[in-house]
């Protein structure tokens, strides 16, 4: 399955682990100037390697800053968990912050995964099965505060939903989403396409109004170096993949690695 022809991105994620804020606010900047599409931010409380107990931001608050320090780059979160808000607030929250950044916000959602954050913020943990059931309810809420809004957002806001689940994840992708984000690479990647083709007409949604977005790896969370895009990309696009993206952390935000993809996307673009 390969999902219609679309422009290449690339999308980079800045932890918000192990740095002092103005390190974060360098790099924002270093990689709007470089030509990032994409500058995501993740929804977590403690750092996901390194000293566990280390220096950590908040999500939200880190996305609004962005929205004011920012003036061409595309923000959000790879992605919110759907148990940390009232999804009516989060909803007004999206809303405020599209309007902050002039319709730049992309609402990165899933249903959360890391038990620390649940433990030491006092949010009920459950199963990974109650936690998409709250996902998949909260959902339509979010649709529907976003439509009673005064003002309005000032675009339709890109849903950005990730996870591989089959049953659950990708029929919700189906129905919501105009990105869906996964890991997956070559075969297992070429399967869940599939999957989420079926979704889409169940659904009567044509899968290629949805953006198909793959982590590449970076520096960060898993330590992997992307690839060349070249070898690494090449195949992901053959499958439909028109969004990258990689991964830093700090304390140094060392984003040198992604200009090899941004003259890739530069090459693939035509420009």
């Amino acid at each position: 399955m390969t999902a219609a022809a679309g422009p290449v991105r690339i999308g980079l994620q800045l932890q918000p682990q192990h740095a002092d804020y103005g390190a974060l606010r360098e790099a924002v900047a270093a990689a709007e100037e470089m030509g990032v599409d994409v500058l995501f931010t993740w929804d977590h409380f403690f750092p996901l390697n390194g000293d566990p107990d280390g220096k950590h931001f908040e999500c939200w608050t880190v996305l609004a800053a962005w929205a004011e320090q920012t003036s061409r780059v595309e923000i959000g979160a790879l992605v919110t968990c759907n148990s940390y808000r009232n999804p009516q607030l989060l909803a007004d929250m999206a809303r405020t912050i599209d309007h902050i950044s002039a319709g730049r916000l992309i609402l990165g959602l899933g249903a959360g995964w890391f038990e620390r954050d649940y433990a030491e913020y006092g949010y009920p943990f459950g199963t990974a099965g109650s936690r998409l059931d709250d996902f998949a309810a909260a959902l339509p809420l979010i649709e529907e505060r976003l439509d009673k809004l005064n003002p309005p957002p000032t675009r339709h806001v890109p849903v950005l939903i990730g996870g591989g689940g089959e049953k659950k994840t990708l029929r919700l992708v189906a129905r919501h989403a105009d990105i869906w984000h996964s890991f997956e690479q070559g075969e297992a990647l070429a399967h869940k396409l599939d999957v989420l083709r079926e979704h889409c007409e169940r659904e009567g949604r044509d899968v290629g109004d949805i953006e198909i977005s793959v982590g590449v790896g970076g520096r960060g969370r898993d330590g992997r170096q992307p690839e060349a895009p070249e070898i690494e990309g090449a195949p992901l696009y053959d499958l439909g993949a028109r969004l990258f993206s990689m991964g830093a952390g700090g304390p140094a935000y060392d984003i040198g690695f992604v200009q090899p993809w941004l003259d890739w996307r530069d090459a693939m673009n035509g420009g």
